[in-house]
């Protein structure tokens, strides 16, 4: 379980087919207090770490994960969102986000207003019906707040804290996505059709 409130960005350093997809992230993360199995959001998707060094964990990735995710276009270099999971006593910062990503969103606009950045998105087909104005989603790991929606493209407003600590202030047209939507929206659209 996360918040969507991201804490590190870490980076991509190694990746290695090796029946499922190993990846090593340099963190800042003080991973003496990590353990061998705990789950680390890394852009929203929850992996579990199957390795620790000084600066670096590793987790495996299996090819539902890929296929689901945006992780596909992850390379050597690339910064990441990273959220450690919650523990009990932890503040609720953002919204309940359980890096399970539902899909992937494509950027489709990226307009500077003022300091801020105002990004369009395009849900996936089967998404948009569980996004409202004012409803949270998570992005890349990111517990955000929609602004607006138009059939399947929805609005995020970026603030320079966000673009700062997160891999926000890198986004362009184009991009990929992981998405994750509100639980609390699943479960009304389920109650919905039950009537």
């Amino acid at each position: 379980m996360f918040t969507g409130i991201v804490t590190d960005i870490g980076t991509i350093s190694d990746l290695e087919q090796e029946g499922d997809l190993r990846v090593r992230i340099q963190t800042g993360y003080d991973t003496s207090g990590i353990d061998m199995g705990a789950s680390i959001a890394s852009d929203g998707v929850c992996l579990t770490v199957v390795d620790l060094g000084p600066d670096w964990y590793d987790v495996q990735v299996s090819a539902e994960t890929v296929s689901k995710t945006n992780l596909s276009a992850w390379a050597v270099g690339r910064r990441v969102n990273l959220e450690r999971a919650l523990r009990v006593g932890d503040e609720l910062g953002g919204h309940i986000v359980s890096g399970h990503v539902d899909g992937v969103a494509e950027v489709v606009s990226v307009v500077d207003e003022g300091d801020s950045t105002r990004v369009q998105l395009r849900a996936p087909e089967g998404l948009a019906r569980f996004i409202a104005p004012k409803g949270s989603v998570a992005l890349n790991g990111t517990s955000l707040t929609v602004n607006e929606v138009q059939g399947d493209v929805f609005g995020i407003n970026f603030i320079p804290h966000t673009k700062e600590v997160t891999t926000w202030g890198d986004v362009a047209v184009g991009d990929a996505v992981n998405l994750e939507i509100d639980t609390l929206a699943r479960y009304v659209a389920r109650l919905a059709e039950a009537g």
